[in-house]
């Protein structure tokens, strides 16, 4: 993590990309199939000026070195089978996300900050659904606010109870806001708490001793201060009983190689090129440029450079940095090049070899990183014209798009387009609703995608894609460029408010899931009250915090 000058100088970039060696935040230690990650913030060391983390609250930076730090649990250890996420300090577990640092931000720092610290937790549970990496928080003093949600996150709490410490979501009633990291949606869908007591969890500022807390449900287990590193062991002993994770030789993971330049980000696998005047970024993804290794020893030999794994790295940190860094920039344009066999044979080893440790965290990065497409608030185009590979695990940026644009040539002239689905199209990439986004697309009707199944690992020339309805518009050479030039024109003319509102809701159909409802649901409120005058008003909640003076609220309703 650190701050790029961009070449026209300011405000600088926020990078993604750090390493155990340069945190300021956490600590990471092994003990056999247990991680620990103790949190000691650093008070000094904000990610921006202008703040001090006191009392472990956190800003974008803390939760950057948290997600690195899950990840390599995740590849360069493969022996753990639990994280415990804790506190380095006595007394004090985590008071939640800096409130000054919330207080002098823009509304899209907000936001954005909330979106990376929801799919941050929202990993932690997906890496215990799906590859058994089981996590406790062992609350070891007062919790607060984000602190409260990160534990949340975890499959289990354990709280001290020292008769002094408290839990709390504190949001409503000291700042005017709500919790922005899914703490309301987990207290009722995942730990089940009655309505009427989260009413009253979450409107009480001074939250709740450990006694109460469990007996509410908000935590799983309590223990006295001088049984609470035994009650940990146990709990931790439980846990990683539960755990599929198999033992390995962990995979290093490298440094990215990113060039940073005017014109985007560019990488070995994916370059990201911005125009600046049309607003939009053309985002190509490449396939393999040589045969991919298909056996486990080849793979696990390959390691960070095996192509799936190369490959999602690199586009999970373009899309992070063009969200954070590039806001104006509101329509991505997808693009593959490459052979589309050597893709559809990265996915055959990817099936094929599914129940090794490695190759199952690399299907779970895929998964998390072609999720943060779908909770993006930015218009998603795919081009398939010459040269497209998109196939397999590449169709996935098609099925993700909200609209795809197929070049039409006789099928016999060289050159002309082909899309393929592999098995993975089906169930291998949830969305956050838990839903294959072949589902999504044909809005759960099953016909058309047992029509699409049927034709795995097919070459589908664009007549036979739209008929599939794999595709949206399928023009011929003579139409194709203007084409595809006015729907970019149109859509970036029109109101990215608008758009982010009607994309967030059409890229979900059918029933809502936890995670659904904190992106869609949770995240639709907070954004109001975010530009709201009770919140951030010149007397609202969020700008008078700590200044001693009292939050002056318009009390209308509406």
């Amino acid at each position: 993590m650190s701050a790029v000058p961009e070449a026209k100088a300011s405000p600088p970039l926020v990078t993604y990309d750090t390493h155990p060696d340069r945190y300021l935040h956490w600590r990471l230690s092994f003990d056999g199939p247990v991680a620990t990650l103790a949190m000691d913030v650093n008070e000094d060391k904000g990610l921006k000026p202008g703040y001090k983390l006191k009392l472990n609250s956190y800003d974008l930076g803390v939760d950057i070195e948290l997600a690195d730090a899950l990840n390599r649990i995740r590849f360069e250890h493969p022996e753990v089978k639990c994280v415990v996420i804790t506190s380095a300090r006595e007394r004090m577990f985590c008071s939640g996300a800096n409130i000054y640092m919330l207080g002098q931000s823009t509304h899209a720092w907000k936001v954005n900050f909330c979106k990376f610290t929801n799919e941050t937790r929202n990993g932690i549970e997906d890496s215990s659904r799906y590859e058994g990496l089981k996590s406790l928080a062992a609350v070891n003093g007062t919790v607060a606010g984000g602190g409260y949600e990160l534990a949340l996150a975890c499959d289990e709490i354990l709280m001290i109870d020292d008769r002094s410490s408290t839990v709390s979501l504190p949001e409503l009633p000291l700042l005017g806001v709500l919790p922005g990291t899914g703490g309301l949606t987990r207290v009722t869908d995942k730990r089940k708490v009655r309505r009427d007591l989260a009413d009253v969890f979450c409107t009480t500022s001074e939250g709740v001793r450990a006694d109460r807390a469990r007996q509410w449900k908000l935590v799983d287990h309590t223990a006295k201060p001088q049984a609470f590193k035994d009650a940990a062991r146990e709990r931790t002993a439980a846990l990683s009983a539960l755990s599929t994770r198999a033992s390995g030789k962990g995979v290093t993971l490298n440094p990215l190689k990113r060039a940073i330049d005017a014109g985007g980000y560019h990488y070995d696998n994916v370059d990201a090129v911005i125009d600046r005047k049309a607003r939009t970024a053309t985002i190509t993804v490449f396939a393999p440029r040589k045969e991919i290794p298909s056996t486990v020893d080849a793979i696990h030999a390959a390691g960070d450079t095996w192509w799936p794994l190369a490959m999602a790295r690199e586009l999970d940190d373009a899309v992070l940095m063009l969200r954070t860094n590039d806001l104006e920039i509101g329509t991505w344009i997808f693009n593959t090049r490459g052979e589309m066999d050597k893709v559809l044979a990265a996915d055959a080893a990817l099936e094929a070899n599914e129940n090794d440790w490695f190759v199952r965290q690399v299907i779970g990065l895929l998964r998390r990183t072609l999720a943060r497409l779908d909770v993006s608030s930015r218009t998603l185009f795919a081009i398939i014209d010459k040269g497209s590979c998109f196939a397999g695990t590449l169709f996935e940026l098609v099925l993700a798009a909200d609209r795809s644009y197929m070049l039409q040539l006789p099928a016999d002239e060289a050159g002309a387009p082909a899309v393929a689905v592999s098995g993975l199209n089906f169930g291998a990439y949830p969305m956050v609703s838990q839903e294959a986004r072949v589902s999504a697309h044909f809005c759960g009707e099953l016909k058309p995608i047992e029509a699409a199944r049927a034709r795995i690992d097919q070459k589908l020339d664009a007549k036979l894609a739209s008929e599939l309805g794999l595709v949206t518009f399928t023009p011929d050479d003579l139409d194709w460029d203007e084409e595809v030039r006015i729907a970019i024109e149109e859509r970036t003319s029109l109101s990215p408010d608008a758009l982010t509102g009607m994309e967030a809701n059409l890229r979900f159909s059918g029933k809502e899931s936890m995670e659904t409802r904190i992106f869609g649901r949770l995240s639709a409120w907070q954004n109001w009250i975010f530009t709201r005058p009770n919140a951030v008003g010149e007397y609202g909640a969020l700008k008078v915090y700590g200044s001693g003076a009292k939050a002056k609220f318009n009390w209308e309703r509406v």
